[in-house]
């Protein structure tokens, strides 16, 4: 065992979460007698829990700093009937109406941001009295359910990238591009990645850990480009989205100040403040980016749906916490990764769709996530108790 922790670098973690989400995939695909995986159901999948995604990549980052936020769910509704709104009554231009819905959500993160940054508001207490604020607004506001919204913006989450490339072997020519020039990037990141720490000398993964790793991320990768070109669209929309943000804010927490900062607050918030890190700043700027992005998810779920509703976005909140921490994000704060959240994220869509092709009461899907959530989170304590330990 000890060979194979040296052998893995030590993330055992890295490696286990995206392991589990093969076994949970595995295990779905033969109780539902191969209907998991069907091409169809595979977008579905995508296009379902693109908003998980979307808001755990923002959660992360509150939850890194130690806070959390329990009102995204109801900015997501809020939002979403204001664009809603605009489109249906208004008649407002849909490309307009995502920039208003992206403003709203930078205020509200910014409204949100100074009471825990500058008056010192609990986040716990600031975003539950938010979640209670905006859920009542959305109400209020909506009232009636607001559809037949712009082709062009339900074509977001509903939509797939148009075929120019043909077909090959009768799969989605875009689609298999895409794949195989996302894999390349892949090679390509991570061999420069390498080579950078090694001319630094850094510490870097020994070299049968970085093969694993990059052997098995492109395996899934292609297999998924693989499934969707078989798919009656293609590439989704949707896909494509959740793919540069998820991109963009790799990039953002593993290589700007921004990024090390926050780490920083949530190893050691005192240790943060003496090396001259302006918490506050920082703070404010981590519920504006929740903002953001639960304005992101609000366009997404509204044009999933085609149409606003009051209640959209409930406990959308919750499913982003339980991607996190089933993601390994560390409930005390200063640890978590982009991939880890997505994968996360990942591990309760498949349980959702797998559970509802088996015909599975919602009731006792609730019991099953919850209890996935609960385990991960005890296995990432014992993980680090042991650790401790040796």
């Amino acid at each position: 065992m000890t060979t194979l922790r040296k052998s893995l670098g030590g993330n055992v973690r890295q490696y286990g979460i995206v392991g589990a989400l093969i076994m949970i995939v595995l295990l779905f695909q033969a109780l539902t007698d191969g209907r998991l995986l069907l091409p169809n159901n595979v977008v579905s999948l995508v296009q379902q829990n693109a908003y998980v995604m979307i808001l755990a990549l923002g959660m992360v980052i509150v939850i890194v700093a130690g806070h959390i936020d329990l009102s995204v769910g109801s900015v997501v509704g809020f939002i979403g009937g204001v664009m809603g709104i605009l489109m249906a009554d208004h008649k407002v231009n849909w490309l307009l109406a995502i920039v208003v819905g992206l403003a709203l959500g930078a205020l509200v993160g910014a409204w949100q941001g100074f009471w825990v940054a500058y008056v010192g508001v609990p986040a716990f207490i600031v975003t539950l009295a938010g979640w209670l604020v905006f859920r009542g607004l959305a109400i209020v506001l909506v009232g009636v359910t607001r559809a037949g919204l712009p082709a062009g913006f339900v074509s977001i989450s509903n939509g797939s990238l148009p075929n120019v490339l043909g077909y090959v072997a009768g799969r989605d020519g875009v689609t298999l591009a895409l794949g195989a020039a996302t894999i390349a990037a892949l090679i390509f990141t991570q061999l420069r990645t390498r080579r950078t720490l090694l001319r630094n000398d850094l510490q870097v993964e020994p070299m049968i850990a970085f093969l694993i790793k990059v052997v098995l991320f492109s395996a899934v990768i292609g297999a998924l480009a693989w499934v969707l070109a078989d798919s009656r669209g293609g590439m989704p929309i949707v896909l494509i989205l959740v793919g540069v943000l998820i991109l963009v804010y790799n990039f953002v927490m593993g290589r700007t100040v921004f990024g090390r900062h926050v780490y920083a607050m949530g190893g050691n918030l005192q240790a943060a403040i003496m090396s001259g890190v302006n918490t506050k700043r920082v703070n404010f700027r981590i519920f504006i980016n929740i903002g953001v992005l639960a304005a992101i998810a609000a366009v997404v779920t509204t044009s999933k749906a085609g149409a606003s509703v009051a209640a959209a976005g409930t406990l959308f909140e919750l499913d982003a916490i339980a991607a996190c921490f089933i993601g390994g994000t560390a409930v005390t704060g200063g640890i978590g990764r982009v991939y880890g959240v997505i994968v996360g994220a990942l591990i309760m869509g498949v349980l959702n769709m797998g559970l509802s092709i088996m015909a599975v009461d919602s009731a006792w899907q609730q019991v099953v996530k919850g209890l996935v959530l609960l385990s991960a989170v005890a296995f990432d304590l014992v993980n680090k108790r042991r650790a401790g330990a040796r």
